[in-house]
């Protein structure tokens, strides 16, 4: 009789497919703090709360009008003149029973200027069209705590958000392509397995159950015998022999396990080499001097790398993950074990490595963490993320924020658009750019946000969210820019 599956397992179903029960955890644990319940803060809470993160603390001292109910849709006629940050996160809170969602009626300018300590509980805090001012005092603020910021503004037909946050290391990617065959460089175990297979004298039925690998091995086995100089066809001249000579083999011509060997034969060809992402985690200075006050990835990291120099021949740790296959059960569970056998041993290998590396301590590394980055290997990520203090365009050079300061608002009437299409064309010029044309949205728009926009940038920033707070996934690094003209999004590294 199988278990039943608890409640919440059942509730969150299809995110756990996703990031699994460590990164559900992750989200569950997780802090975040809303500055400002607009109509794109909001669409963003509702995009964390339903998979469940759990703390949300809304900061807004404004009272709730007529305006803010009709392009927010947390927001009832009932709430007007009410707090906005109360009625927001009474709404919101009825999105999931698990999350817990608070508000606190202060105004978010002022913290930021007279109490920093205020942002010392989350693990994250995301603002929403802040002035430029307030987000770079906030960001000071957070790059000292070594906090998780996320900035955006969105007015119109245009969003943006940037992302500052402390070094972010990934090990689960979720790559699209995660098979490692080592067809090119096959070891010993697998070499040994494909030898047991004699084609001659094997009838028709049972040549085609055999996996495609021992195909592609046994056939580039027969090529090194006839010329010993070529371990492996390489050119496309040489590749087209081989894929002739596997085709000749065929007992029949609707033989699939000799089609799949043939649309795989690239494999052979793709050298079993280091990523330069991988490679470059591999040489830095915070993987070469690993110890065990260090965070742990970097001391797999470390491990990983004594495993690469001195045990693995310059491979990484085989993941030991077979594609499906044409063959029957007895030769896909036999080539299995081979690839499980080899994936075990390379883990234990990394095991050994990293319980050297804190030996004497107390920590622990997790058999099962060790087993995740060994899986993980080929696609790990490491993010440096720059402060917003020391790459962000500066107050005085965005038109719209220059506004601001001088006027205490934001564009929003048309008599603002002369004087704003003045400060755009005096700053287009200061950066060198002939196109002067002037796009009138953010005045068109009166400063507002429109519903479409608010949903679509707020489920972008929760994307982004979500990546960051269980590392897994890679998000952006750092800004993007949504036009909601041209229906377009750029990334930049700024």
């Amino acid at each position: 009789m199988s278990n039943p599956v608890d409640l919440k397992t059942q509730k969150y179903d299809r995110q756990l497919r996703l990031w699994a029960t460590t990164g559900q955890k992750a989200l569950e644990e997780a802090h975040i703090c809303l500055l400002n319940a607009s109509s794109t803060g909001c669409e963003i809470i509702k995009n964390l709360v339903l998979p469940g993160v759990g703390h949300v603390t809304i900061v807004d001292n404004s009272k709730v009008t007529k305006q803010d109910i009709q392009n927010n849709f947390f927001l009832d006629p009932e709430s007007t003149g009410r707090s906005k940050s109360k009625s927001t996160a009474e709404l919101l809170q009825e999105l999931n029973e698990d999350a817990s969602v608070v508000h606190e009626e202060k105004n978010p300018s002022e913290l930021i200027r007279n109490n920093p300590e205020f942002f010392d509980p989350f693990t994250m805090i995301i603002t929403v069209n802040m002035a430029e001012q307030e987000v770079l005092n906030l960001a000071a603020i957070c790059n000292e705590s070594k906090k998780t910021l996320i900035t955006v503004k969105n007015k119109g037909l245009v969003g943006v958000f940037s992302i500052q946050a402390p070094e972010h290391t990934v090990i689960e990617t979720h790559p699209d392509n995660t098979t490692d065959l080592r067809l090119s460089k096959p070891f010993q175990q697998l070499i040994d397995y494909v030898s047991t297979f004699d084609f001659d004298k094997l009838d028709q039925t049972d040549l085609g159950q055999v996996p495609f690998v021992v195909v592609l091995l046994k056939y580039v086995e027969l090529w090194k015998k006839e010329d010993s100089s070529i371990q492996i066809p390489l050119s496309y001249a040489q590749k087209k022999v081989l894929v002739e000579r596997i085709n000749a083999g065929k007992r029949t011509p609707d033989q699939e396990n000799f089609d799949e060997a043939i649309a795989n034969a690239w494999r052979l060809c793709s050298a079993d080499r280091i990523s330069d992402e991988v490679l470059q985690i591999l040489e830095d200075t915070s993987c070469q001097g690993a110890h065990s006050d260090s965070p742990y990835f970097w001391i797999l990291a470390r491990a990983l790398r004594d495993f690469v120099e001195t045990e693995s021949g310059g491979q990484l740790p085989l993941s030991g993950k077979l594609p499906d296959m044409k063959s029957d059960t007895m030769n896909y569970i036999g080539l299995q074990k081979v690839y499980r056998e080899k994936a075990l041993s390379d883990f234990e290998s990394v095991k050994r490595s990293v319980k050297g590396l804190v030996e004497g301590t107390d920590l622990v590394i997790p058999d099962e963490t060790i087993e995740i980055f060994c899986k993980n290997a080929s696609n790990l990520r490491v993010i440096q993320y720059r402060s917003l203090t020391e790459n962000h365009v500066q107050p005085e050079k965005l038109a719209a924020d220059k506004f601001y300061r001088k006027y205490g608002r934001f564009p929003a009437a048309q008599e603002d658009f002369n004087t704003l299409k003045e400060q755009t064309q005096l700053l287009i010029q200061d950066l060198g750019v002939t196109d002067t044309e002037v796009h009138e949205t953010i005045v068109r728009f009166g400063d507002m946000e429109t519903p479409n926009m608010a949903a679509l940038v707020g489920g972008l920033v929760a994307q982004e969210a979500i990546k960051l707070i269980t590392h897994q996934y890679i998000p952006i690094n750092n800004t993007c820019v949504f036009n909601g003209i041209t229906s377009t999004s750029n990334v930049f590294e700024l």
